[in-house]
């Protein structure tokens, strides 16, 4: 197996990061901010059609949570009949959470950490990261633990919004209700056989389906709360702070409940590189934030004014005439809501491969004009196989909403301590501002993670046990790479030294170009030892290629390729590409000619030295570890498709190496 990717920081010698069974590489990452996460190809469109787009894409999620959270929130409290106080308090402690958690942490503050433009956990981790200087394994397990998260969040989304709009139809035809779970199921199928054909069509149509659902939400709101204008009470927050000292009791329960409705802020931080900040802030500022509000409120004024309503106030806010139309749109918005999350969940995995954290998987995009419509055949299934798994066991959303909220919470939580870690040490906020501005947020954050913890024994479980097996897959690549690369090291021959030695030599020279592909360029490819040592041959020029991994989105054009001449047989040529781009060699190597690079491709052949890893370890936990990454370097895709080689001129060349 050979990845080229870059490593998790910039280091050197036997610390630069291996795939686990080739020559690996080091990069330092060129970290580039600027006050306005806009950048090349999100100027491509205007204003208006970015800001359509980020309602469809970036909100899908959170646009969802009117279907079950109010509801949800209610539900303790439903036993013995609520009273206005309930009522507005909970109203309240919705209002607020999305206040500080959604516009203040997300759209004021975090859209302003970027990289290049790009956003998202991983991306907040490589900024640390490159703040601290050098390797820190805290803040590794920080990066892991929040892709893990983010992770299981992807599996549950689908699953719980679907399934919750399917269940309106429960009010239209009562006779439906026993056929909920198979119309989810058949929905969620189609959702992901179809992700392999790509959505770059029919997402054109997502940012003004998903208007019309947040033009619906508010409507409905104002509909309701028409007839009960008392509800705008709920924006003070003494509303919150008494419901939380008179319901001491329950409050840890509804606080887990209140915090479905901000699920799906993450997507706020993840697509920033697809929008920008200006289009994000404007979607949530002008009809995302009044829509969710304002339906939040009618359906509190709904239940005030009709009880019985508690069981579904969010469908039973329009007229039975009209029922119909709301459960259609629903059933379409959730649809999105999960095309976005599972979108968002190849780009992260892309992401995790490139900086070293997953092994290499086929990466297939599906879109010539857009960049971020990619297909992962592996993540797909799995996530397929997840959620029909949590369908299947729960039957209703309610059950669901169990296990929804951990992975999230905790996704926000490693989020916060991420930044304040960043703006620290890179010196844009001294220690006592950030920690004044982040603390209270991380406490309002972590009380929220201690009140989905309660919900551990009902379902809650799922999301951490999918976390901690992702997390333990990223820990046991992550070693194994490391391990690998160091016991390489040890045995490799320096470059220097080699071409000076070959420039006397009497071995045999053949016609045509070779390309030793290697992650290091400072020693020899074990390929091309292994081609002198067996068939001793050299070729009449030999070129030293090594992919890098920048921490950077996507690579500038002028650093995207650099050829230097080591001898009149000898060469190393360096091919480089952002984190979240696919490693395309064959592309790239044209741009390698106007560099100086001359070379005929129909007598080139490209040279891959393979490294299988074999445990050594007798027993314990590092021998688990070692067999997990063993298992997973065999299951890694072919890199001649992952590098884009032309496959009819590729030659393996393979060795054992104990871990």
């Amino acid at each position: 197996m050979t990845d080229l990717s870059g490593p998790l920081g910039p280091v050197s010698g036997p610390e630069a990061r291996a795939d686990g069974v080739d020559d690996t590489l080091d990069i330092s990452g060129i970290l580039k901010e600027g006050p306005d996460t806009d950048f090349g190809h999100v100027r491509k469109q205007g204003l208006a059609a970015l800001t359509l787009g980020a309602v469809g894409v970036v909100y899908g999620d959170i646009g969802t949570s009117p279907i079950y959270a109010f509801r949800e929130a209610v539900r303790p409290l439903a036993g013995d009949g609520l009273v206005r106080a309930e009522v507005l308090g909970i109203l309240s402690l919705l209002i607020w959470t999305l206040i500080l958690i959604v516009t203040l942490k997300y759209v004021l503050f975090l859209l302003r950490l970027d990289n290049k433009g790009e956003g998202g956990i991983l991306t907040l981790y490589t900024l640390a990261r490159l703040a601290i200087g050098k390797r820190s394994i805290p803040v590794l397990l920080l990066g892991i633990a929040g892709a893990a998260l983010f992770a299981g969040d992807a599996i549950i989304t689908p699953a719980i919004s679907v399934l919750s709009a399917v269940e309106g139809a429960g009010l239209v035809l009562p006779d439906l209700e026993h056929w909920v779970v198979p119309v989810t199921l058949g929905i969620l199928l189609a959702l992901f056989f179809v992700q392999k054909h790509g959505t770059a069509s029919i997402s054109l149509a997502f940012g003004p389906i998903t208007a019309v659902w947040f033009l619906t939400l508010a409507g409905l709101g104002l509909w309701n709360m028409a007839a009960n204008p008392d509800v705008l009470n709920a924006f003070n927050p003494i509303w919150a702070g008494q419901f939380l000292i008179e319901h001491s009791g329950v409050a840890f329960i509804v606080l887990g409940a209140v915090f479905l409705a901000v699920t799906g802020a993450e997507a706020l931080y993840a697509d920033l590189g697809h929008f920008g900040r200006k289009p994000i802030a404007l979607a949530w500022f002008l009809l995302v934030f009044p829509a969710l509000v304002l339906n939040y409120l009618g359906q509190g004024a709904l239940v005030m004014a009709r009880p019985e309503t508690i069981s579904d106030p969010f469908f039973l806010q329009i007229s039975e005439g009209l029922l119909p139309f709301l459960v259609l749109l629903a059933t379409i918005a959730t649809v999105i809501a999960s095309q976005a999350v599972i979108t968002g969940a190849f780009s992260m995995v892309q992401a995790a491969m490139q900086l070293g954290l997953l092994p290499r998987m086929t990466v297939r995009h599906t879109s010539h004009g857009q960049s971020g419509q990619i297909y992962i055949a592996s993540i797909n299934w799995m996530l397929l196989l997840g959620v029909v798994w949590l369908v299947l066991t729960f039957d209703t959303s309610s059950a669901l909403a169990s296990a929804y909220g951990i992975s999230v919470t905790g996704t926000m939580v490693v989020t916060t301590i991420l930044a304040i870690i960043y703006l620290v040490r890179s010196g844009r906020l001294s220690l006592f501002w950030t920690l004044a501005m982040a603390l209270p947020i991380l406490a309002l954050e972590v009380a929220f993670l201690a009140s989905n913890l309660t919900k551990i024994v009902d379902g809650g479980y799922i999301p951490v046990f999918l976390a901690l097996c992702i997390g333990l897959i990223m820990w046991a690549w992550w070693r194994g790479t490391q391990f690998i690369l160091a016991r390489v090291h040890q045995q490799s021959v320096a470059l220097e030294g080699f071409v000076k030695s070959m420039q006397g030599s009497s071995v045999h020279v053949i016609p045509g170009t070779a390309f030793y592909l290697t992650a290091d360029p400072t020693v020899v490819p074990s390929a091309l030892l292994h081609n002198l040592k067996h068939n001793r041959v050299l070729h009449s020029q030999n070129v030293f290629l090594t992919v890098e991994t920048l921490r950077v989105p996507v690579a500038e054009p002028e650093e995207r390729v650099e050829w230097q001449a080591l001898h009149e047989r000898f060469s190393r040529l360096t091919l480089r590409f952002g984190f979240m781009e696919t490693p395309n060699v064959s592309r790239a190597l044209p741009k390698a000619r106007r560099a100086g690079l001359k070379f005929d491709v129909m007598t080139s052949s490209f040279f891959l030295g393979r490294k299988r890893p074999v445990v050594d370890k007798d027993f314990g936990l590092p021998r688990f570890l070692d067999s997990l990454y063993a298992q997973l370097a065999r299951m890694a895709a072919d890199p001649t498709d992952y590098f884009h080689l032309p496959r009819v001129r590729v030659v393996e060349m393979g060795e054992q190496v104990k871990v």
